[in-house]
């Protein structure tokens, strides 16, 4: 049973946050979330928030046991990004792209052997 949780338009970029999902992909949910809390990076928050929810999702819907969920898959994706200008020198614009980005979480019920 796969279930999902998404956090949409988060304020940072694609790029930042996929340096924090690398760290969590394929783990369990209880692993993963020992491993953010000690990563300084603010999507850290962002990205443990998501697991949270995903496995409330699990617990919640199916009756899911918290314990055996695995992070199956997780991406982040991009979102729309705010345009905005500078001033640049000799009367020239130069653009800055805001970028924000959606994350998905997918959590499974990981089986258990000899049981």
């Amino acid at each position: 049973m796969e279930v999902r949780a998404q956090a949409k338009n988060t304020g940072t970029s694609p790029r930042k946050v996929r340096l924090v999902i690398d760290l969590v992909r394929g783990k369990k949910v209880d692993e993963a979330l020992d491993t953010l809390r000690f990563v300084p990076s603010p999507a850290a928050k962002i990205v443990s928030g998501v697991i949270k929810s995903a496995a409330a999702n699990a617990e919640k819907n199916f009756n899911l046991p918290s314990a055996d969920l695995k992070i199956s898959k997780i991406f982040a994706d991009g979102a729309p990004m705010m345009k905005r200008y500078r001033p640049k020198s000799r009367g020239r614009a130069g653009s800055i792209h805001k970028r924000s980005s959606h994350l998905t979480v997918i959590v499974t019920e990981q089986e258990r052997y000899g049981t």
